[in-house]
């Protein structure tokens, strides 16, 4: 075997290695050359040469996403470092262990006028579980760091960062290792699996008429249906799901802006919880968080392994265990409590569920339309991606198979590497996946589309509004020069040239007819990756959705 000459990088990859580290996406560089050397030439890796670092970034997010295994990224000193950052943010609040490893100038070349230098220690420190700045030798204080590094990275679901500092010779090899690195035992505090003064909230549960359970960002098959079922059948127990909850069932809500756009302050009133239970990730829906932060509960418990955000104003509780152990322990000794609270938001919402397939027969052409078509049409068992924006919130208002996981970064909700995370996760998942995204979305981060690892049944659906459709949707949007240009990005641009530079199938759709067609193309073949662009008319998009919720009622 080939190792690089260099100390210290062997004794990072040899750290990794014994960690089970096993993918390491590279930025290609010259300072990271003994990583590059390393890495590649032991069989124990999975290397991936990503050009663009943002994109190389997100393509790891997505890859992490998907094996709940940390992912390495690597890259060379200077600026390269800086363009991780978008996704190292994203993967600090969706708590997903990404780990970056950048390689440095020694600490005597920083400041002093040298090429392709910053100051790389704890760039990352407002996002970072840990910094491991390492210096120039091997040495036992370097490889405590670098265990310390992955250890917090899988204990604490979070990105850190991993500075090494190279002097040049940077590309000499050797055949035998000069280190015999310090590789420490992962110490696993596990949580708690029982409530800690369980007889008082079975109490105030047992209390409770009106139970709200509202799930963000959520692994697939993680609450056994047991509790699904205890959930379903207790009266006084309301479920609101996400699209990205990936939890379903037949009398949960999963479009809660369906539900609660068209209430009253009465409404609001009769619907306020008197306990609120959430666990998962980020919310989209802003506006149950616009009711929750005014018609506060009385409780509000968080469970969660690791945070509870206080996003309404009003927790109460922090329940540091896994969800499934909590209802577990908790539903094992509640008992059923009478009430209406169920029944009366039922009655609701299917009336609006008939209200919204009533208004969806009736619309034209529209992107509200194409979110209907594309999402009632995915494969079974197959995952879908969704783009931030308007594309994840036009998800939210469509019922979604069961058997689909959807994934969306919205641990900080931008739209700058949603493709880039997609092909990762293609490239980590065993199973196809379509990628739904808007066209802003797409050209901000189309350098996800140069690679060579895109899985050959991955799909892209491109919605080409014209711009960015959302701004059109938030108050203040007037049809005047300064918006086009400076909010809603307007442009004439499309996904043609870069199909074809990129060897993607590409395929189009302006109405309902050809949409149809191409739909039907492009999950029936998948001899190579494609883009199937769906043309929306801009200036009626929404239009059409803001007279949805007025039709609700």
């Amino acid at each position: 075997m080939i190792y690089p000459k260099i100390a210290l990088a062997q004794s990072i990859i040899e750290i990794c290695s014994a960690k089970g580290i096993t993918n390491i996406i590279i930025s290609p560089g010259s300072r990271n050359a003994p990583l590059t050397i390393g890495f590649t030439q032991n069989s124990n890796f999975t290397c991936y040469s990503i050009a663009d670092e943002r994109c190389a970034a997100f393509f790891a997010l997505g890859i992490a996403q998907q094996t709940k295994q940390p992912t390495a990224v690597v890259c060379t000193s200077g600026s390269a470092l800086l363009n991780y950052y978008p996704a190292f943010a994203e993967a600090f609040y969706s708590q997903i262990p990404l780990i970056v490893i950048s390689a440095d100038r020694p600490q005597s070349k920083i400041d002093i006028g040298d090429g392709q230098t910053i100051r790389q220690e704890n760039v990352f420190q407002n996002h970072s579980v840990f910094n491991a700045n390492l210096t120039e030798d091997a040495s036992i204080e370097n490889d405590l760091k670098i265990n310390k590094a992955i250890e917090t990275a899988i204990l604490q679901k979070g990105p850190v960062h991993i500075n090494a500092p190279f002097e040049e010779p940077l590309y000499e090899t050797v055949e035998t290792l000069s280190v015999q690195p310090k590789i420490t035992s992962l110490e696993a505090v596990l949580p708690t699996k029982m409530i800690t003064n369980k007889e008082e909230f079975v109490s105030i549960w047992n209390a409770a008429q009106r139970k709200l359970v509202l799930v963000g960002v959520n692994d697939t098959n993680c609450i056994d249906q047991e509790i699904i079922d205890n959930w379903a059948n207790d009266p006084s127990v309301v479920v609101l799901t996400e699209t990205t909850s990936n939890l379903h069932h037949p009398t949960f809500i999963n479009s809660i802006d369906t539900l609660i756009t068209p209430f009253d302050a009465n409404d609001f009133q009769e619907f306020q919880p008197e306990i609120l239970i959430t666990f998962g990730g980020m919310i989209v829906s802003k506006r149950i968080k616009a009711f929750l932060r005014q018609y506060k509960p009385q409780q509000h418990w968080h469970i969660d392994t690791l945070r509870a955000y206080d996003t309404f104003g009003a927790l109460t509780q922090h329940f540091v265990m896994e969800p499934n152990d909590f209802f577990k322990d908790l539903l094992a000794k509640t008992t059923t409590t009478e009430s209406n609270y169920f029944e009366n938001t039922k009655t609701i919402y299917d009336l609006r569920k008939n209200r919204r397939q009533e208004y969806l027969d009736k619309i034209s052409f529209s992107d509200f339309k194409v979110f209907e078509k594309v999402i009632t049409q995915l494969p079974q068992n197959s995952h879908l991606q969704i783009s931030n924006s308007s594309a994840i919130r036009y998800a939210q208002l469509i019922h979604i198979d069961p058997t689909i996981a959807v994934f969306c970064n919205r641990g900080t909700s931008g739209i700058d590497g949603s493709t880039s995370t997609a092909i990762g996760a293609a490239v980590g998942s065993t199973q196809a996946t379509v990628f739904i995204t808007g066209d802003i979305g797409f050209l901000y981060d189309s350098n996800a589309l140069w690679n060579s690892y895109t899985p050959s049944n991955f799909k892209i659906i491109l919605i080409n509004n014209g711009g960015g459709g959302i701004f059109r949707i938030l108050p203040g949007h007037e049809e005047k020069p300064v918006f086009n240009t400076y909010f809603e990005t307007s442009h004439e641009l499309t996904a043609e040239h870069l199909a074809k530079m990129y060897q993607f199938d590409y395929l189009t759709a302006t109405d309902e007819i050809t949409l149809e067609k191409s739909l039907k193309i492009l999950f029936n073949t998948n001899d190579k990756p494609a883009i199937l662009e769906v043309f929306t008319p801009t200036l009626e998009n929404d239009k059409i959705l803001k007279q949805y919720f007025k039709e609700l009622n």
